[in-house]
């Protein structure tokens, strides 16, 4: 089997591997919907890659992302959709599309106008669908809405965020973080009271609500809740480890180990944690 750098090598290995017959079983079997899960895990593994700072593992788990795109594509193209040249033809098409200011005419744009027109590109991108559309009479696009164009499959927190700043364009929104911190302590009430009331999904709906207040506050200070999240639950992770560690040093197994002890072992994570290194 000949190695190749060419995207073309790459597109032939999967339709090899598509190929009834003589292709590999598990691939045949597959559809848009069973290699979803796949397609979100290999995204997540670009993200941890990044966040270890580990580039030699990056490079491969592009590669496993760029795969996921060729393997869908195969399939569109087995159905007569389209195939991965129409991918690439319609990001390049969106890419020129979107930055006049690199290679039209516009120029000299900070990159808060940058952002402004990009987000009025895309919502004249969004009309001229809708227009085509119905024109050729097909259904609708889902999310019409205001807000239904953020997908239902993003992970809860980032969308949350999205959905917020796309509802802060047309001013709903509240001016000073401040409300925002009265808010979750407003929130964090209610779910005291909904747990009194013993009522399992009350408490998940206000619980629900005071994630939604935390998203909101990460966004008015541009911050992405869900990197805050998985930053705190490696450190969660790593102070943990350290629990677990010391107490082997003493003999001690997790299970052995009162909660005091735990939290003094915690209490020197942290601290060493803060000790210059």
């Amino acid at each position: 089997m000949t190695l190749s750098s060419d995207i073309a090598r790459l597109l032939e290995i999967m339709a090899a591997l598509r190929t009834p017959g003589t292709g590999c079983p598990w691939d045949l079997d597959q559809t848009f919907e069973s290699i979803t899960p796949y397609t979100i895990e290999e995204a997540y593994e670009v993200v941890d890659a990044i966040q270890r700072g580990d580039l030699s593992d990056l490079r491969d788990e592009l590669g496993d992302l760029l795969l996921q795109v060729v393997f869908h594509a195969q399939m569109a193209g087995e159905q007569g959709v389209f195939d991965f040249g129409d991918v690439v033809e319609a990001i390049t098409g969106k890419l020129i599309r979107r930055h006049p200011h690199v290679f039209g005419t516009t120029r000299d744009l900070s990159a808060g106008e940058v952002k402004t027109l990009w987000d009025e590109i895309k919502l004249a991108e969004k009309r001229d669908r809708r227009e085509t559309r119905e024109r050729l009479g097909a259904p609708p696009e889902p999310g019409e809405t205001f807000l239904g164009g953020i997908p239902t499959a993003l992970p809860a927190l980032t969308r949350a965020q999205k959905l917020t700043a796309k509802a802060a364009k047309v001013g709903f929104d509240w001016p000073d973080p401040g409300q925002v911190v009265d808010k979750i302590q407003e929130e964090l009430a209610e779910v005291a009271d909904a747990a009194a009331s013993g009522q399992r999904d009350r408490v998940e709906d206000e619980i629900g609500d005071l994630l939604f207040a935390a998203a909101n506050l990460a966004r008015h200070y541009d911050i992405d809740p869900e990197t805050a999240l998985r930053r705190t639950n490696a450190k969660f992770e790593r102070r943990f480890g350290f629990i677990e560690t010391a107490l082997g040093h003493r003999g001690e197994s997790l299970s052995q180990a009162s909660l005091e002890t735990m939290e003094e072992l915690w209490m020197e994570a942290k601290l060493a944690e803060r000790m210059p290194r």
